[in-house]
């Protein structure tokens, strides 16, 4: 099969199309064949060598991906071949065909296409994840969200409409923050013309933000810092501006907030039943018209390069999807 191929980190161009093994089916997964994968932040960085968690090399990157069951692992039950599933692995998606832990899968409702699919699962359960579970955002509360264009950025946006939250979208440019309004968003800040610290004390009334979820890190996040109402959650999601900040605790006393951290993956390996209930209102929310996956570019494999490339420049609005047998 052709796949995406990193034999060593550093820069994404280093990646490489080749030809390789098909993958085996293994315990408790299922082989599938690849319709569609997402593309995100953390891919990039685990190609450079810059994330959390560091595949052996070489592998090949991708963490999302719709497809179709070619072959059930031994002790896999509810699923039979030739069914159409979304799900995740810590590596694999930017190939023909890749094998994914079965309780990680979830049946494609009809009406979803394989490349909005492919780019559901991480992005909008990482946003579902940290706004209800690390964030208890409650209905009436004001909800930051930074770089609000992206794909986790728009997910978060979404569900905090659904909650019934008051949504501030934060974007670099005025195209980026149309997209966040047509997606939800009540109030939009473009904080590469005015300064995001006045901005966030005039629309909240000097009151501050109650749920901050902040992608880009740098100075976006030492502006929150110094906007957060009391009793506020300021959610860490990312470090999109290459910036990881320092944080001035001497705020979170005065002001009684709280900094919480969200690693999505773990979450899912440390809580499947309550991810697996995540996801379920998730489904129903996008079946509902509440939510749903805004694909910005799809890319044949060949273009893997290209494709992490827009997502690292932050070029992005929305998700972008690689179609393998396009």
């Amino acid at each position: 099969m052709k796949a995406a191929v990193c034999t060593q980190f550093g820069e994404i161009e280093q990646l490489e199309i080749q030809q390789i093994d098909d993958p085996k089916v293994s315990k408790g997964a299922v082989l599938l064949k690849v319709l569609a994968a997402g593309v995100n932040f953390p891919d990039g960085l685990t190609v450079q060598g810059l994330y959390q968690h560091k595949p052996e090399l070489p592998f090949v990157p991708g963490v999302e991906l719709a497809g179709e069951i070619l072959e059930i692992g031994e002790g896999v039950k509810g699923f039979a071949i030739g069914d159409r599933v979304l799900g995740f692995s810590q590596t694999g998606a930017f190939a023909e065909q890749s094998v994914v832990p079965a309780a990680t899968l979830m049946p494609i409702p009809e009406g979803i296409s394989n490349a909005e699919a492919s780019g559901f699962m991480t992005a909008h359960a990482t946003a579902h994840y940290a706004l209800r579970q690390r964030g208890n955002l409650q209905a009436g509360e004001t909800l930051l969200v930074t770089g609000a264009a992206g794909g986790t950025g728009l997910a978060a946006v979404q569900i905090g409409k659904a909650i019934g939250a008051t949504v501030i979208a934060a974007c670099s440019t005025a195209e980026k923050l149309a997209v966040a309004k047509q997606n939800g968003a009540d109030i939009l800040i473009n904080y590469s013309e005015k300064d995001l610290k006045t901005e966030l004390k005039a629309v909240t009334d000097g009151k501050g933000v109650d749920v901050a979820y902040d992608v880009v890190g740098g100075e976006a996040f030492d502006a929150i810092s110094r906007c957060m109402a009391w009793g506020g959650r300021l959610l860490v999601i990312g470090f999109a501006s290459g910036t990881i900040p320092k944080l001035p605790v001497n705020l979170t006393l005065v002001k009684s907030y709280s900094v919480i951290g969200v690693f999505w993956g773990a979450f899912t390996q440390r809580e499947p039943q309550v991810f697996a209930a995540n996801m379920q209102e998730l489904v129903g929310w996008y079946m509902q018209g509440k939510v749903k996956v805004h694909v910005d570019e799809t890319f044949p494999l060949e273009r893997t390069v290209d494709a992490l490339n827009k997502v690292m420049h932050r070029q992005v609005t929305g998700k972008v999807v690689i179609t393998p047998h396009a």
